[in-house]
């Protein structure tokens, strides 16, 4: 009976100790979404650039859309912004962009200064959306199909990789379907 009054406590610290040296190989990056295969939450949200007019999921129905989640103050984002320029410029998929607890005169000063890829841009002043989005952190990207469906969300920059070989190629997917 006392060895096992040392064991068990061994036992639960062993136990916890495999978890934690489990967790030190995962990627936060690849934590599944549970929004994947499920209605992108409803919005409608007043447009950065026409301040008196709102764009709502419902009006991006009928196409394949990508919302990336950005913010002026996001280190991030101006890591993964030449990118979404450039596929903007391939008139590939309509980018409409979620800008995070901005101030409006900041994400205009930094659309002016780095581009504009966005089809519209629309303003989470409050971040209520991306709390619908689950969004944790900026930047984040979805891939949104005709129906309005989540099928594909990038956390953290859009890198070339993950351009090439799952967003565009999914977009393209989604398109033909």
């Amino acid at each position: 009976m006392g060895k096992m009054r040392f064991l068990l406590p061994l036992a639960i610290f062993l136990v916890m100790a495999a978890f934690l040296v489990r967790g030190l190989f995962l990627n936060p990056r690849e934590v599944p979404s549970p929004l994947i295969d499920k209605p992108a939450p409803a919005f409608s949200l007043v447009r950065l650039h026409e301040p008196d007019k709102t764009l709502s999921r419902e009006d991006l129905k009928g196409q394949v859309w990508l919302l990336n989640v950005w913010a002026s103050w996001c280190v991030s984002c101006r890591e993964e912004h030449p990118l979404l320029v450039e596929l903007a410029r391939q008139g590939l998929v309509p980018i409409y962009g979620l800008n995070y607890k901005d101030q409006r005169e900041d994400a205009l000063g930094w659309l002016q200064q780095f581009g504009n890829p966005y089809t519209a841009s629309v303003v989470d002043r409050d971040g209520r959306v991306g709390i619908d989005y689950g969004v944790y952190g900026v930047p984040e990207t979805f891939v949104v199909d005709k129906n309005g469906t989540i099928r594909y969300k990038q956390i953290g920059p859009v890198t070339r990789d993950a351009l090439d070989k799952k967003i565009i190629p999914l977009v393209k997917q989604l398109q033909q379907s």
